[in-house]
Formats: C-alpha cells, sequence, structure tokens
C-alpha cells in the first residue's frame, strides 16, 4: 500500500471511530454545555486570517462542535482542555 493510500485509509478509519460530529452556532453550544453537570471542552485557538475559537464537547454520545471570532464565556464548572488544534473532517 503506498503512502498515500496508507494515509487515506486512516484518515476514513479516523472518521468512522469519531462517531457524528455536531455542527452547531456558539449560543447552541453554550446552552448543551449549560445541561451537563460538570462539562469537558476541548478548545484550541486558530490564528489564520484572524482568531478562530475552535470547541468540541460531548452530551448523550454526540459530538458537538462549534466555532467562534470571540471566546465563549462557559459556566464555572467547565473543565477545559487545550488543545494544539481540533480537525472536523467535513
Amino acid at each position: 500500500m503506498s503512502n498515500g493510500a496508507a494515509a487515506a485509509a486512516a484518515i476514513a478509519q479516523a472518521i468512522k471511530a469519531s462517531g457524528a460530529i455536531v455542527r452547531v452556532l456558539p449560543e447552541d453550544f453554550r446552552r448543551i454545555v449549560d445541561k451537563v453537570e460538570q462539562p469537558l471542552v476541548v478548545v484550541s485557538v486558530g490564528r489564520f486570517l484572524g482568531t478562530t475559537y475552535h470547541y468540541l464537547t460531548s452530551y448523550k454520545g454526540l459530538i458537538f462542535y462549534t466555532r467562534s471570532r470571540e471566546q465563549l464565556l462557559l459556566k464555572g464548572s467547565t473543565e477545559y482542555v487545550h488543545a494544539r488544534s481540533i480537525y472536523i473532517p467535513q
């Protein structure tokens, strides 16, 4: 198997493993986080053409993703994991 084919197979497997990723608006993401008693949120900051904040969290077996030009203010009990980047398959 060539390097390109191996990389494509690895990406396809990662997409299958990640399950459903639901893109939502920042205000909907905030509402989802508010429903969880002790939420865990993964956040990364992109700096391509301005600052963009990327957020991931899980709720009832689904993964929710949003991005925002402004940092989201989430409730005080939120635990954050700061990632170098977040890749969401198209």
